[in-house]
């Protein structure tokens, strides 16, 4: 039999709603699955996932002590264990992003959520983007663009504009960032099996910071970023609160 186990972040509301499940599930099994529950937001949420990628058996049930918790369940301490027992599974993989910096070292990050590239002085970035070494924008004038998977286009991708993507839609979003020449480029959306490379056009005076979701590598001047379809993350969700669930609300909100 797996025991579950319970992640929790340090504030006073995720350290009481975990000893509220610790004595709820006191021998509670789960049909034998190697169950994590993660007790947090979504940036906690994130971390976990990411500890814990070369573990393909792990099952995570996310409880929201945050904000927002798009990613997580909401709590429930009458309902956890049928909440538990009913769950659907939901499988996304991360993207990998791979980084050349000006001085030739290589970084790679796994994100969830989104791949940004940001200016990192007072001087716009510039920037050409290709998919599978074909030219998407030969010279973009920008705050930056962002990579985004379906996962995480509600995310820091819609509050730029970006579309917001079905989680079975098998594609990417490359959203600009107050892009200002060409000023009424809008971004583009690929299939998820595409590499896309961003190169800084000048990095001597307008250089940028690469970011996988909340982990930045500055002075990056080729940046890669492709699905690591190796990884599957399994995330369980409320019976009524899926994750596709909460992006077509989202989708529907922001169509209004």
């Amino acid at each position: 039999m797996h025991k579950i186990k319970i992640i929790s972040d340090k504030n006073k509301r995720s350290v009481l709603i975990k000893n509220i499940i610790l004595k709820k599930i006191k021998n509670f099994n789960l049909y034998n699955l190697k169950l994590i529950i993660v007790i947090g937001g979504d940036g906690f949420m994130l971390q976990v996932l990411k500890r814990k990628k070369k573990s393909s058996n792990n099952f995570f049930y996310g409880v929201n002590s945050g904000n927002y918790g798009f990613l997580m369940n909401k709590f429930s301490s009458k309902n956890i264990l049928r909440n538990l027992r009913k769950a659907k599974v939901i499988k996304i993989s991360p993207l990998e992003m791979t980084v050349r910096t000006n001085s030739g070292n290589i970084k790679k990050y796994l994100a969830i959520n989104e791949v940004s590239i940001l200016r990192q002085s007072r001087q716009t970035a510039s920037i050409s983007i290709t998919k599978d070494s074909k030219k998407i924008i030969k010279n973009l004038v920008a705050d930056g663009v962002l990579v985004s998977t379906p996962a995480g286009s509600t995310a820091y991708n819609l509050s730029v504009h970006g579309p917001i993507l079905e989680l079975n839609s098998k594609k990417l979003a490359i959203s600009p960032i107050s892009p200002f020449r060409p000023r009424r480029w809008r971004g583009k959306i690929v299939k998820d099996n595409t590499k896309i490379v961003i190169k800084n056009l000048n990095p001597n005076k307008r250089p940028i910071s690469a970011v996988a979701d909340n982990i930045e590598v500055r002075n990056a001047n080729i940046v890669t970023v492709k699905i690591k379809k190796e990884i599957k993350f399994q995330l369980m969700y409320d019976k009524n609160q899926s994750l596709n669930k909460k992006i077509k609300i989202e989708k529907s909100k922001n169509e209004h």
